[in-house]
């Protein structure tokens, strides 16, 4: 019957629009026609495709009594209401109407899209990381300065601002009541803290440079990865240290000979994680040996009242922060067999280092009462007792994410305590 209907198609398209109603099986001869052509170019065209498999079905319905179409079978999905969707992951049915009665239902096999489209997600991830990851070192300076740059951590400027702040904290209280400190002595003093900071890392990595490479955190620093080999390192050790002695050699001789008295605590210190649980305390000594060689280059002697209060409380104030930053290290240490305030302590980490925040704001407190120092100074003190109670309180020590940024922010307690002292010198 379909063949008799097929043979009539000619006659009828040679009819005129003033002839009679086209029969009723003429149209169904029509629809199965058209449908037929439309699968045979849909089935060439799915042939031709590598990344999609076509599966289609096709349904032609009584155009006066038309049954919905499956709601499941194995060949195709509920169709979506836009067919032009134009999210990168292509939508995984469509629906096709070829004509009034006649409908077509291809499904898309869109895994490899997929595939490719989470490689494309996991790329652009590494690339935000390397973003993230990268510094102005890596931006601005020449390729074979770069090594050096971050064996002085340049990139990392907490460390030089944790060395400055003893220093200007000893300056500004040396200064003359009612005046500001001596601005000079302040720059020379923030170059020298940049310079010796860098030197001490550099004696760091050279020393560590076996137990760096077993750590997550450091094993990518430039001596223990081999971007620079030891030699490489002590040469820019002697140059470090050759600018520092140009700026010791500027302040009176009295600071001179205090200030290169600390080189042995700068050169040691790496060896104490070795030896004891308590480096943090020894690092608490070098790093705050600017409270007594700030006020030395300004006096020219030392008060014992007022800058052993500072240096005390330096010291706790290192303990505070550096054992939180060691909580970042804590299982590398372990399997190396290195030790750190942070395993000694280990779940009463918070309780000890509340107590070392109390030691190091009374210090401070003592320290002002002795130099005669105004009100201001114990206004900012109480704010900056604030910022350490927060870092304590609310400090993750299982994150090493939230420990790292605890740190950082110990810069900002370093600012409020010299903000203190500088008002506070100002108006006594």
């Amino acid at each position: 019957m379909v063949q008799v209907l097929l043979q009539s198609l000619p006659l009828l398209q040679c009819c005129s629009s003033s002839s009679p109603p086209i029969p009723r099986g003429t149209k169904m001869a029509r629809y199965l026609a058209g449908g037929a052509s439309r699968m045979r170019r849909l089935q060439k065209s799915s042939l031709s495709s590598s990344s999609s498999s076509f599966y289609l079905a096709r349904s032609i319905f009584n155009p006066l009594s038309s049954p919905p179409p499956p709601t499941t079978t194995a060949f195709y999905q509920t169709p979506i209401p836009n067919p032009n969707y134009s999210n990168p992951f292509t939508p995984a049915s469509e629906i096709f109407k070829f004509g009034c009665g006649f409908r077509s239902f291809a499904h898309i096999s869109t895994s490899s899209v997929k595939e490719k489209n989470n490689d494309e997600d996991d790329d652009r991830s590494k690339k935000a990381e390397l973003a993230v990851s990268s510094s102005w070192i890596d931006l601005y300076l020449p390729k074979h300065v770069r090594p050096y740059a971050l064996l002085a951590r340049l990139d990392k400027p907490i460390g030089t601002w944790l060395l400055a702040w003893p220093c200007m904290w000893s300056i500004s209280l040396a200064a003359i009541p009612g005046h500001l400190p001596d601005f000079k002595m302040m720059l020379l003093f923030g170059c020298g803290s940049l310079l010796l900071r860098g030197a001490g890392c550099t004696i760091n990595d050279l020393i560590d440079r076996n137990i760096d490479i077993k750590v997550e955190r450091t094993k990518l620093r430039p001596v223990a990865s081999g971007l620079l080999s030891p030699f490489q390192g002590l040469c820019f050790l002697g140059f470090q240290l050759l600018l520092g002695l140009g700026i010791l050699l500027q302040l009176n001789n009295y600071s001179c000979i205090l200030g290169a008295s600390s080189l042995l605590l700068v050169f040691s210190y790496p060896l104490m994680k070795r030896f004891t649980f308590w480096p943090q305390a020894y690092l608490g000594l070098t790093f705050n040996w600017g409270a007594l060689l700030g006020w030395a280059a300004v006096k020219g002697s030392l008060d014992p009242a007022i800058v052993l209060p500072l240096y005390i409380s330096g010291v706790f104030w290192t303990l505070v922060y550096d054992t939180i930053y060691a909580h970042q290290d804590k299982e590398d240490d372990l399997k190396v067999g290195v030790k750190s305030t942070a395993l000694k302590f280990g779940d009463s980490t918070k309780e000890w280092i509340t107590g070392f925040g109390i030691a190091s704001i009374s210090s401070l407190a003592l320290c002002g009462y002795n130099a005669g120092i105004g009100w201001p100074y114990y206004a900012f003190l109480t704010a900056a007792s604030g910022q350490l109670a927060w870092q304590i309180q609310t400090v993750d020590l299982s994150s090493r994410a939230d420990c790292n940024r605890k740190f950082v922010s110990n810069k900002w307690f370093g600012a409020i305590i010299f903000s203190g002292i500088l008002f506070g010198r100002f108006s006594s």
